[in-house]
């Protein structure tokens, strides 16, 4: 076992299951330093970080297969001095691991969950680059839209129109209300000078700078989050 893999060429191992201490004793008398019990997950990560290949036995190890990094360290940290395997300089110089640490386990998932939404609207900026702006103007824009046909539309019809205008305009009174506003008063504003100004990029201003136009503040979403939002809702 051990012959077979100095004779691949590698330097060093990555197992994702274990092997007895002989074997690991084995190795380290030959100058092959390793790695046991790697999940699953983290060994296909490291095959894409270091473009080698996850080989389920011996006899299908050859230098074609194996992965390169430049450096591959053991870091320890925090108080607990809790220890982290790090590779790094490798082939594929795109993947990256991010560590979240925390004073609890809720903060530690806020973070996680952040770095998720911020990749989700990356992700969505790359399949449709297009955008809307935030603030709640874009849902302020569309609730005045469906309010107005609405007088066109005759029959019952124009109820369901005025009630899905209605239910529009909760999302910005939200936003005003967790921004310690009037979300009544700041709503009918709002929605009174985007009808003067036919201005739609106007919005609740939640950080007190005093400008109201999104487009100018930079605050937008992507169009495709905005469009799955609509959908979902309306079902």
């Amino acid at each position: 076992m051990v012959q077979k893999v100095k004779d691949s060429g590698a330097n060093m191992v990555i197992c994702q299951w274990g092997f007895d201490d002989e074997a690991n004793h084995l190795l380290l008398q030959n100058n092959l330093p390793a790695v046991r019990w790697v999940g699953g997950v983290e060994i296909e990560l490291l095959a894409i970080a270091t473009g080698g290949r996850i080989v389920p036995r011996f006899e299908d190890l050859s230098e074609e297969k194996l992965g390169k990094a430049g450096k591959v360290k053991e870091i320890a940290f925090g108080t607990t001095r809790d220890r982290m395997l790090v590779v790094e300089d490798c082939h594929n110089t795109r993947a990256v691991t991010v560590l979240v640490r925390g004073g609890n386990k809720m903060i530690v998932e806020e973070g996680k969950r952040s770095l998720h939404d911020a990749m989700c609207v990356t992700r969505n900026l790359i399949r449709d680059n297009r955008v809307v702006y935030g603030g709640g103007s874009a849902e302020i824009a569309c609730s005045i839209a469906v309010a107005d046909h609405a007088d066109e539309v005759g029959g019952i019809q124009q109820y369901a129109l005025r009630a899905f205008a209605d239910a529009l305009d909760d999302i910005p009174m939200a936003l005003a209300e967790n921004s310690g506003m009037q979300p009544i008063a700041m709503l009918s504003t709002v929605k009174a000078r985007q009808i003067k100004e036919e201005n739609p990029h106007l919005g609740i201003d939640a950080m007190a700078s005093q400008q109201a136009d999104m487009k100018q503040e930079r605050v937008f979403e992507t169009l495709i989050g905005k469009q799955q939002q609509m959908q979902l809702a309306t079902q």
